[in-house]
C-alpha cells in the first residue's frame, strides 16, 4: 500500500466523525459533505508526514472550513434550503463533556439531547458559539485546539461555549413530551387523510378548526373554516399524504411531501389535543424560508 493509500484509508476510516461534527455545526447534509471534501482537498496539499495527529488535525480543519461557510451564510443572510434528515451520530460519535466548571452530568445529558429540535436552537447562535459549543460539548475538542480555529484565546473559546451553553438552555423550545403528543395527533390526521376516513379525520380537528392555503402563490390564500368542511378537503389529499412524513418545521410538528418535484408543506395549530389550524404552504418562496427537520 503506498502511502496515498494509506492516507485515503485513514481519511474513510475518519469520516463519519468528520460527517458527524460538520453537520452539527451547519445543520445541513450537503453542506456537510462540502466540509468533508474540503478537507480532504486541503489533506492533499499538505505535508501528511509531518501531522503528527490526523484526527485532530482533520477536525480543526473541518471546523474552521464550517466557520467560515456560517460566517458566508450570515453576511449573506442566507438559511440551508434542503429539507434534511436529522441522522444519528456514528457509534464514535459524540463524546460527553466533561472537566466543565459548571454540572458535568447535566452538560452530558445536554450534549447527548442533539435532534431536530437541538438544531434549531442551534441556528440561533452566532457562528463561532456554535462551532465552540458543538466541538467541546458535543465532541470534547479542548478549548486550546477551538481557540486555534476561531483564532481567539482558550479564555475566549471558553466563554463561547459556556455563552452558547446558556443560550440553548434558555431557549424556547417545545418540550419533548409536547412534540411527542403533536407528533401522535399529526401521524392520527395523516393515517386518516390517506384513508380518505372522515370520521377518524373529525376526531382530531376542533369543530371550528381553520385550514388555509396558499394554492401555490405566495400571499394568495384560501381558507375553509369548521371541521366537516375541513375533514372533507383533507380527504381528498390522500395522494399528498400516500408521499407526506411527519417533520419538525419552525419547532413543531408539521408535514412535508415533495410531489411533482415540489415540496408542499402543511402547518398545524393543535390545542387540547385537537388540531385547531392547518397552513399548507405550496409557494415556492414560502416553502424556502421555512425551517424543516425531517427526525429519524
Amino acid at each position: 500500500m503506498d502511502e496515498l493509500d494509506w492516507l485515503a484509508k485513514r481519511f474513510e476510516d475518519e469520516r463519519p466523525r468528520l460527517r458527524a461534527v460538520a453537520y452539527r455545526i451547519l445543520g445541513s447534509l450537503g453542506e456537510a459533505e462540502d466540509a468533508v471534501q474540503e478537507a480532504w482537498l486541503r489533506l492533499g496539499r499538505s505535508d501528511s508526514a509531518r501531522i503528527e495527529n490526523l484526527g485532530g488535525w482533520l477536525t480543526t480543519v473541518v471546523g474552521r472550513v464550517c466557520l467560515d461557510m456560517l460566517r458566508t451564510r450570515a453576511s449573506r443572510r442566507e438559511e440551508p434550503l434542503e429539507v434534511r434528515p436529522v441522522e444519528p451520530a456514528p457509534a464514535d460519535g459524540p463524546a460527553r463533556a466533561a472537566g466543565h466548571p459548571e454540572d458535568p452530568q447535566a452538560e452530558a445529558v445536554l450534549a447527548d439531547s442533539v435532534g431536530a429540535a437541538m438544531l434549531v436552537v442551534l441556528d440561533k447562535l452566532t457562528p463561532a458559539e456554535r462551532l465552540a459549543f458543538v466541538l467541546h460539548d458535543l465532541f470534547a475538542v479542548p478549548f486550546e485546539d477551538i481557540a486555534v480555529i476561531t483564532e481567539r484565546t482558550p479564555a475566549s473559546a471558553r466563554q463561547l461555549a459556556s455563552r452558547a451553553r446558556r443560550r440553548v438552555r434558555g431557549a424556547e423550545t417545545v418540550p419533548r413530551t409536547d412534540l411527542g403528543r403533536q407528533r401522535r395527533i399529526v401521524n392520527a390526521f395523516l393515517s386518516a387523510a390517506r384513508g380518505g376516513d372522515f370520521e377518524a379525520l373529525l376526531e382530531v380537528l376542533d369543530p371550528d378548526v381553520v385550514a388555509r392555503s396558499d394554492n401555490g402563490m405566495a400571499g394568495a390564500l384560501s381558507a375553509v373554516r369548521g371541521a366537516a368542511l375541513v375533514a372533507r378537503q383533507a380527504a381528498t389529499f390522500a395522494q399528498f399524504a400516500q408521499s407526506a412524513q411527519v417533520a419538525l418545521v419552525g419547532g413543531s410538528m408539521g408535514v412535508v411531501a415533495r410531489v411533482d418535484g415540489r415540496f408542499r408543506v402543511m402547518l398545524f395549530t393543535i390545542e387540547q389535543d385537537r388540531i385547531t389550524q392547518v397552513s399548507v404552504v405550496m409557494a415556492p418562496a414560502e416553502v424556502a424560508r421555512l425551517d424543516i427537520l425531517v427526525p429519524a
